[in-house]
């Protein structure tokens, strides 16, 4: 087996070993009435398999998720219970990754405790991310055009047709949309939106092409893409070199300066661990250059001792 083979198994077990320490505690026999599968004496639950899948995915499809997360379970139980019959767990560089795994999995756990203990004194209100945005307004400026716009998405070409008109005629988006789209919550949420024009309606090329052409409310013709039948209407543009509204970047901003408060807050816990552990003689360092004269050094190795002196 090459080395790099050799190396990916190596991270199989160790992924396989601390999937089983810490992500997924197994369930005794006793508890095989709401079990997805076995693997030897070690079961899988629903709750376990629920627990570990992202909520997104799972609302999404949870048979398919439930199938995936399963059937990865069972090959990470076999590889983990086949290195264990080779004892490759007892062998020194294995140990030493086990250990490293937990030593890493033990900093970041102390990590998120230092942060979640602080978590409120770290949190950006409105009030700090606009002051920031107005003291920093220089660093934000639109890097292409942004745009805001309406998408219709209809079934049939009639429900295009006459959503077109009503809004030619003044009815309301948000009426117009609940009357006539496929999905009208998503189309009237986009539609109070700004996006850059490279991923304004980026799914349906020919809607995204008429947004740079059409001029503001106006309303482009109405194109068959895939069985559904589409328009869009261009509400704003803001040009590229403009500054953004606010509001547009006041989440990011906070999210931002929360990531920055929070790395802060724990470079300084870091520092005061060391500081503390150096008063209690706890640290030691030692010089990094070799304390030994090099024995393959000779005085014929110098310059002065290679040069010819008349």
């Amino acid at each position: 087996m090459g080395s790099k083979k050799t190396n990916t198994f190596y991270l199989l077990i160790i992924i396989g070993t601390v999937f089983s320490l810490v992500s997924c505690q197994q369930t005794s026999q006793q508890d095989v009435e709401d079990a997805l599968a076995r693997v030897g004496n070690e079961y899988l639950t629903v709750d376990q398999a629920v627990d570990d899948i992202p909520d997104a995915v799972l609302s999404e499809d949870s048979v398919e998720a439930l199938t995936q997360y399963r059937d990865n379970w069972i090959r990470q139980q076999l590889l983990l219970q086949e290195a264990q019959r080779l004892g490759l767990e007892q062998k020194p560089a294995i140990q030493q990754k086990i250990e490293r795994a937990r030593e890493e999995i033990l900093r970041q756990a102390l990590k998120d405790y230092v942060l979640t203990s602080n978590e409120s004194d770290l949190q950006i209100t409105d009030e700090k991310a606009r002051t920031y945005y107005q003291a920093n307004k220089e660093q934000f400026v639109l890097e292409e055009d942004f745009v805001k716009f309406r998408h219709m998405r209809t079934s049939t070409i009639k429900e295009a047709r006459n959503a077109r008109q009503d809004l030619l005629d003044g009815v309301p988006w948000p009426e117009v949309a609940r009357t006539y789209a496929i999905n009208p919550s998503t189309v009237i949420s986009e539609s109070d939106q700004y996006w850059p024009i490279s991923m304004a309606a980026q799914d349906i090329d020919i809607m995204n092409r008429y947004l740079k052409v059409i001029g503001q409310n106006e309303i482009s013709p109405i194109q068959r893409v895939n069985g559904i039948y589409h328009f869009v209407q261009l509400i704003e543009t803001r040009s590229e070199g403009d500054h953004p509204n606010l509001e547009w970047l006041i989440e990011q901003i906070k999210d931002w300066m929360t990531l920055n408060n929070r790395q802060r807050n724990f470079s300084s816990f870091v520092k005061n661990l060391y500081l503390k552990a150096e008063s209690n003689n706890e640290v030691e360092t030692f010089n990094v250059l070799p304390t030994k004269p090099n024995q393959n050094s000779t005085r014929d190795d110098t310059l002065e001792n290679n040069s010819t002196n008349e």
